[in-house]
């Protein structure tokens, strides 16, 4: 279950948790687009190999697999044992089949799972796209979530709290549900596909201290990574079978990794410490919902203690300073600004964490141009926008093109500036959905500028 808010550039939007701490879900941020450019979407694929040491991976593999979020453990594994069979009910938005779709391939390809479309009613996975407000009835901080031995929503309310649907006490999985939105952005959608999906079928589990992951609440990655689908290879890996007790699964999954990954046995293990209970909850209350500014701020300011306390010089304790950034912003800018530039730093002491620098970038810039900064906004935009489509983050990438053309503005280059931004809108209405949302963000970015008033 996400239990933060996603991380869009300049706005908070995105993921917080539902009231079942072991209801694996998705947090909340189309109308038609009249004169917009075009919706764009991302054809491919670009995605890196893990980079860490089998010895790491196997003890992440281990978390993710025999726990659930809300640190309860599992007593055993459960996986489908077979074909895999996935369709689609209830009022799907254009964009979720053709991503859905692509989805699959890479489950296919790259994690070789034997995962299919179907138009069967007795599918394994039913993926049921209904409004928001049906979610919400359900999970009111949700925007998707994951469920077992159901196949409507309808079915939830009364199962919720019944064994039928504990995880908990699951022994094999055979039918699943998967909730997603048909009035949430192209992008909101896809991220849920991929998150509640790679649940469904593989660890229920996400752990702050995996910097490549979707596994990971700190919603900077949106889609499945070379990590995640590692995991999911691995799940599945003919060694292993639902029921077997972590021991047995940790018996024989050094084997399994040496197979599947064999870089990852000459790298040398990091050994991240554990994250505390203390830090998440922290972290929650910070940008999740239902807390005031001042409870946030010492949220906040309560990670940042724990980070600092534990030692490290990890994107943990970039993210603690990245909050602090976010809640500074609208109070003091200038303090808002040194944790954005602490965060930058401690993501730098690492390769794994470039998206995140990326988000960290967008802020970064947003400062240099109310400064009227045009050429330092520009240098740290330009690489953010090659890292944020190779994650396929259309959010992210409108919003730092949207950067892009007013630093250009400021160098005075406009003709160039209303070409990217322009090409910019299609990934908004991508990333953004309605219209007035992409707007919104357009009005949001322009307003930073100091030339905004000549530009009336």
């Amino acid at each position: 279950m996400r239990k933060l808010l996603l991380p869009m550039c300049l706005t908070l939007v995105g993921c917080m948790p539902g009231n079942m701490a072991d209801t694996p879900s998705r947090d909340f941020v189309q109308e038609s687009a009249l004169g917009l450019p075009p919706l764009k979407s991302f054809a491919t694929s670009s995605v890196e190999a893990p980079t860490r040491s089998n010895i790491d991976i196997a003890r992440d593999f281990l978390e993710l697999s025999f726990h659930l979020e809300s640190g309860r453990e599992l007593p055993v594994l459960t996986r489908f044992e077979g074909p895999i069979s996935i369709r689609v009910t209830g009022a799907p938005p254009a964009t979720l089949l053709p991503d859905l779709t692509r989805l699959i391939y890479r489950f296919q390809s790259e994690a070789r799972l034997n995962v299919s479309l179907t138009n069967a009613p007795d599918a394994n996975i039913t993926v049921q796209a209904v409004s928001r407000a049906d979610i919400r009835k359900n999970l009111p901080h949700a925007a998707c979530f994951v469920v077992p031995n159901i196949s409507d929503i309808s079915e939830y309310k009364s199962a919720r709290r019944s064994a039928k649907t504990n995880w908990a006490q699951l022994r094999q999985r055979n039918r699943l549900a998967v909730f997603v939105p048909n009035d949430a952005s192209p992008q909101e959608v896809r991220d849920c596909l991929h998150e509640e999906l790679a649940q469904a079928i593989g660890p229920l589990n996400d752990l702050y201290r995996l910097p490549d992951s979707v596994f990971n609440d700190d919603n900077m990655h949106t889609v499945l990574t070379g990590f995640d689908m590692l995991v999911l290879r691995t799940y599945y890996a003919p060694e292993l079978r639902t029921g077997m007790s972590k021991r047995q699964v940790a018996s024989v999954l050094p084997g399994v990794l040496a197979r599947l990954n064999p870089a990852g046995e000459a790298r040398s293990p990091e050994r991240a410490a554990p994250t505390p209970r203390s830090y998440i909850a922290a972290v929650q209350t910070a940008l999740g919902p239902g807390a005031s500014m001042p409870q946030r701020r010492k949220a906040a300011e309560k990670a940042l203690e724990i980070s600092r306390a534990f030692g490290w010089q990890d994107h943990r304790r970039a993210f603690a300073h990245y909050a602090m950034g976010r809640i500074a912003l609208q109070s003091d800018p200038n303090e808002a600004l040194k944790h954005f530039q602490a965060a930058d730093q401690f993501y730098a002491n690492s390769s794994a964490t470039t998206l995140h620098r990326a988000y960290v970038a967008s802020q970064l810039a947003s400062h240099a141009i109310s400064e009227g900064n045009g050429v330092r906004a520009l240098t740290l935009v330009n690489p953010a926008m090659h890292i944020a489509k190779e994650h396929e983050n259309a959010a992210l990438l409108s919003t730092l093109m949207l950067l892009r053309a007013e630093a250009l503005e400021l160098t005075g280059r406009s003709s160039e500036a209303q070409h990217v931004r322009l090409d910019s809108l299609g990934w908004a209405r991508y990333g953004f959905g309605s219209e007035w949302a992409v707007r919104a963000k357009m009005r949001e970015i322009s307003t930073l500028s100091p030339r905004r008033g000549q530009r009336g």
